[in-house]
């Protein structure tokens, strides 16, 4: 691996935050951006990273997701974003699941403010989010809690999904290929996932524009089990098509759905 010393140093940033920007190397390192973008190049070509809009993030990996502390500050203001748009549409009075992810996650604390709530969760963070809030019903399931990310997966979890219809389910994924399948990375987490699509009236799904086209070993589903998908890019012509013909409602996020 010949790296120069920077390019190192930025290797060393990517590893501990999961991603940078051209705009934060550039300045950090107090170098054009031109330069910034040649160091992501040459880490690209030895696929020690991989590009994504704007700067550079861990490889992709199909068998394995990338850390938890990592994602929670990858793509940060998009799914602050797509959390915002998402929880606008969500009623007070409402029944909804709320599943494992740092987007979904980013729904509950939209929702925070929210009155006569009724949400159940398989997710230890949104239980977190939302438990000071006497105005919400929180339910969670019961199962494995699982350390890295504080999911509760298993078929305690499934079985008790299963008790449930509800208005709404709001889920992430890790990946979506562009003839709409739906991918992630934990088979118990898949099942959990596709209890709740199976017993919400509306699926909203969160996910911000790196997770297009990107790979992970287990189907969860297709676009066609979703209304509503809530993301911060407007995804390639492709899915697009696959969008319309699933009859899903795309909404895409601006800075604008996070101004106080």
């Amino acid at each position: 691996m010949k790296l120069n010393p920077r390019q190192r140093q930025i290797l060393q940033i990517i590893q501990i935050n999961g991603s940078v920007s051209v705009t934060d190397i550039a300045k950090k390192f107090s170098v054009t951006t031109q330069t910034a973008r040649r160091d992501i190049a040459e880490l690209c070509r030895q696929q020690l990273a991989e590009r994504h809009h704007g700067g550079a993030m861990l490889p992709s990996s199909s068998v394995e997701n990338i850390a938890y502390t990592a994602r929670q500050t990858l793509n940060a203001d998009p799914k602050r974003q797509i959390g915002r748009l998402a929880a606008g549409l969500i009623p007070e009075n409402a029944s909804l699941f709320i599943n494992i992810g740092t987007t979904t996650e980013e729904v509950a604390k939209a929702l925070s403010g929210h009155k006569k709530l009724r949400v159940i969760t398989n997710n230890l963070n949104v239980a977190r989010i939302l438990a000071d809030n006497p105005g919400i019903e929180l339910i969670v399931t019961g199962g494995l809690v699982r350390s890295r990310d504080r999911a509760v997966v298993g078929e305690s979890a499934v079985d008790f999904i299963r008790q449930f219809k509800v208005d709404f389910g709001v889920i992430g994924v890790s990946g979506i290929e562009g003839d709409g399948t739906l991918l992630d990375f934990d088979y118990r987490e898949v099942r959990v996932a596709q209890e709740i699509i199976r017993n919400s009236r509306n699926v909203f799904l969160v996910a911000d524009h790196s997770k297009v086209n990107r790979n992970a070993m287990v189907r969860l589903g297709h676009f066609s089990q979703v209304s509503d998908f809530f993301t911060d890019i407007t995804p390639p012509p492709e899915l697009r098509a696959v969008l319309a013909e699933s009859e899903t409602r795309l909404h895409v996020a601006t800075a604008s759905d996070i101004s106080e």
